[in-house]
């Protein structure tokens, strides 16, 4: 299974699309994911993508491959960061933003 985490953007073909970091965490906790591919910003008030991110580290439940779509450097660094210094080697990081729309 691959997850795309975003607010706004339709998922990829291939993709099964969520829009809040709860649905994300449910997906982690449930399913094996393959990609999961994370925005940083997801609507005003609402929890950010970096919580996927700490889920992910405080549980060391990590997918095959993680995509940084977000268009936010800010968040990205974050996310990218926080990943790099806990992730096992086995996983990928790619950064990949999509601009927002």
């Amino acid at each position: 299974m691959n997850v795309f985490l975003d607010d706004t953007r339709p998922q990829p073909e291939g993709y099964v699309g969520v829009k809040t970091t709860k649905q994300a965490i449910e997906a982690l906790r449930k399913h094996s994911i393959q990609i999961l591919s994370l925005d940083y910003d997801l609507g005003r008030g609402m929890p950010k993508g970096i919580e996927v991110v700490r889920f992910m580290v405080r549980h060391s439940k990590y997918p095959n491959h993680i995509i940084l779509h977000t268009a936010n450097p800010i968040g990205r660094r974050r996310m990218y960061d926080l990943l790099m210094a806990h992730k096992p080697d086995r996983v990928k990081v790619t950064i990949h933003p999509l601009p927002w729309i």
